[in-house]
């Protein structure tokens, strides 16, 4: 698993400096917003943040701090899948959907036990993850992917029915953000 090829694609997606008024994370740069780009300890100007400094905040807060690397060792797709997910959402909304989709796919806890929905992946959704998969095998994972993928995509669509100024965003999240994995 290449994670510094899956941030480059986020950051090409995301582009270089914006601002939308309808975008409640403000002014973004490679995707990182002011806001959390002064909490990682930029102070520059967002419209001159280094590429290199939105790469290392991306492997730090969304790939490293939530345990991605362990995911990737047993399902490197579905890293990839929660890596995007949690640029988008925030790494424990996208933690939060696979325990989910595990809870929901353990056929009643008989392939393994429930999980706390905490959005954090930890020993317990890491065990999980491992029971799905010998269970499930290889085919499993797409499965799993695309469990995430259907909670991302009504997470959308329950954003713009909150806040009609998300309408303006959700054809573009749906088509860059859901789905395609397989």
């Amino acid at each position: 698993m290449d994670v510094d090829a899956l941030i480059d694609a986020v950051i090409a997606r995301e582009g270089g400096y914006g601002t939308d008024p309808a975008d409640r994370g403000g002014a973004t740069c490679w995707g990182i917003t002011e806001t959390v780009a002064r909490q990682q300890g930029y102070s520059g100007a967002m419209r001159d943040m280094p590429r290199d400094t939105a790469r290392a905040i991306y492997k730090r807060l969304y790939w490293e701090r939530p345990g991605l690397d362990r995911v990737a060792e047993r399902a490197p797709r579905l890293a990839a899948e929660l890596f995007d997910t949690g640029v988008n959402m925030g790494p424990a909304v996208a933690a939060g959907f696979v325990q989910r989709a595990l809870n929901a796919l353990n056929r009643g806890a008989s392939d393994y036990p429930d999980v706390a929905v905490d959005g954090a992946i930890g020993a317990q959704t890491l065990a999980a993850l491992d029971g799905y998969l010998r269970r499930r095998g290889a085919a499993g994972e797409a499965v799993l992917i695309r469990a995430v993928d259907a909670l991302q995509g009504a997470r959308y669509i329950d954003l713009a029915e909150a806040r009609p100024a998300d309408e303006a965003f959700v054809y573009g999240w749906l088509a860059n953000r859901v789905g395609g994995h397989d």
